[in-house]
């Protein structure tokens, strides 16, 4: 089943060239999608216009068979829940004030009163919050204490955490595991991987490690200048037919 389709996907900024050209993808319900392409090509863009953080210049955006690209925000609510996102950078998507189990508890709060949980359950704020922190292999003392207590590892787990709290279909995975160390890139890698099957989520991988996004990935799309300029299932990775592009990426990877 289809889950998010997107069709000639444009994003411009005023003065600038073009983010975001023309672009279409599919994503199906249970999916590791990959996107790769270098730094610059548009890949993070594409996720803001993705969850709506941005507005887009022209096309369209599906969730569910559902048109989503024109709504306000009351009516994009619903989706929102079923939509999140994961960032880059841990230590800026968390707030340094807040200890980790009130980031936790935030979305829950937020959408409690539209949320039917089936993996989780709310018996109180300290037992839902335990469970979030036990899913991403996080000892439950963490919960009292503030972002920069924890190792990049770690606040990158509870950022995954908080997006899984509120059970949604699918989470857009914006170059996860660049901040991290190698030893934690693997680690998170082999979680959310996890996660995806446990919990019958959807990812949108987006990644400039061709290595990373071929061990998530059922398939591949590799961006480049705002354009998909190949796209393709994982077991054609080495292909002949590969666009030059891909080629490229392929040798250093």
């Amino acid at each position: 089943m289809k889950l998010l389709s997107v069709k000639h996907l444009t994003k411009s900024y005023k003065g600038q060239k073009t983010a975001v050209d023309n672009l279409s993808l599919e994503l199906n319900q249970g999916e590791c999608l990959g996107l790769v392409g270098e730094s610059g090509c548009g890949k993070s863009t594409l996720a803001r216009c993705l969850l709506r953080i941005e507005p887009i210049s022209g096309g369209s955006i599906y969730f569910k068979d559902q048109a989503i690209e024109n709504l306000n925000e009351r009516k994009l609510q619903p989706f929102r829940q079923k939509m999140q996102i994961v960032f880059q950078n841990p230590s800026a998507a968390l707030n340094p004030k807040l200890k980790i189990k009130d980031s936790l508890i935030d979305p829950y709060e937020q959408y409690h009163k539209k949320l039917q949980l089936q993996h989780f359950s709310y018996t109180s704020k300290e037992a839902y919050v335990k469970q979030l922190l036990e899913a991403v292999e996080l000892p439950e003392k963490l919960a009292h204490q503030y972002p920069h207590e924890l190792s990049g590892g770690q606040r990158q787990r509870v950022t995954i955490a908080r997006a899984i709290s509120i059970e949604p279909e699918l989470i857009v995975l914006d170059e996860p595991t660049a901040s991290l160390d190698v030893i934690s890139q693997g680690a998170v890698l082999s979680l959310l991987t996890e996660l995806r099957q446990t919990l019958n989520l959807s990812y949108l991988f987006i990644s400039h490690d061709l290595a990373a996004v071929a061990q998530m990935s059922q398939r591949i799309m590799v961006m480049k200048d705002g354009k998909i300029v190949d796209q393709f299932s994982l077991d054609h990775l080495f292909s002949d037919e590969r666009h030059d592009y891909t080629k490229e990426l392929i040798s250093i990877f």
